[in-house]
């Protein structure tokens, strides 16, 4: 199957006055959406759409309702100009775990056939509001690594202002995924590295059940580093920045890679 399991590293770290890091290993997945019911059939602890140990909700993603997940990506590419004839996505993120999940960051990719053709990355802060940086494709052909950038849209740490800019770091291939954002301030300092490496495995039910049992709880224990790092942030003299907050999940276009 083209859907893996992707076993990854995640680090944060950040800069300037408060200098703080945390990383933690993690058990991802990298689903592509034409398998979804060939995923399902092939593993008794991963459902699609219903409980169990571990699952994959399309709700958690895109208009987060009843649609699916291929008509969000249709609606936007389609807004976008981005063009395409025979679609394929597929989406990083984390599982469900025992109907629980938290995914701070979901990166979607849109291919025509093989060939990349737009990211989206799917923002998401702990009080379950959501921003999507969506790009397309420039006129270049073939691309190793991929560079892009945007402004900041979306309230995400209570320690970090709204002014700044995003640099994404993006490399995909078979074996792996080396995903780096760099965040930087209105005076171009860099304040915030995070990033996500880390090599494909086979999908398969019995490495995801040995992955879910040496990490137990896995979806929980992400929000709970979250509110603890906080703390230690809170400790270390961190300001805190005040926002509005959401009523809708926004997106916006941010050009091209």
């Amino acid at each position: 199957m083209n859907s893996k399991i992707l076993l990854s590293s995640i680090v944060h770290k950040r800069f300037g006055k408060i200098n703080h890091l945390f990383k933690y290993k993690v058990p991802s997945i990298f689903l592509d959406l034409d398998e979804l019911e060939k995923v399902k059939k092939n593993s008794y602890i991963f459902s699609i759409n219903s409980f169990n140990i571990l699952s994959f909700y399309e709700k958690d993603h895109g208009y987060r309702d009843h649609r699916k997940i291929k008509e969000y990506i249709v609606d936007h590419l389609n807004s976008y100009n981005i063009q395409f004839k025979k679609l394929k996505i597929k989406i990083l993120c984390f599982p469900r775990i025992l109907g629980y999940v938290f995914n701070p960051l979901s990166v979607i990719y849109c291919y025509e056939d093989e060939d990349l053709i737009s990211i989206f990355y799917e923002v998401k802060n702990t009080s379950n509001e959501q921003h999507t940086y969506v790009f397309g494709k420039g006129s270049g052909s073939v691309f190793s690594t991929l560079k892009h950038k945007c402004d900041k849209n979306f309230y995400v740490s209570p320690f970090i202002g709204m002014k700044g800019k995003y640099l994404f770091t993006n490399k995909l291939d078979q074996e792996k995924i080396n995903l780096i954002i760099d965040l930087y301030d209105a005076n171009n300092n860099r304040v915030l590295m995070a990033s996500q490496t880390g090599k494909f495995v086979d999908f398969k039910a019995t490495k995801l059940l040995k992955y879910n049992i040496l990490n137990p709880l896995f979806g929980f224990k992400v929000m709970a580093a979250i509110l603890f790092e906080a703390l230690r942030i809170v400790f270390k003299g961190g300001r805190y920045y005040a926002r509005k907050k959401k009523t809708i999940d926004t997106v916006s276009f941010e050009g091209s890679f």
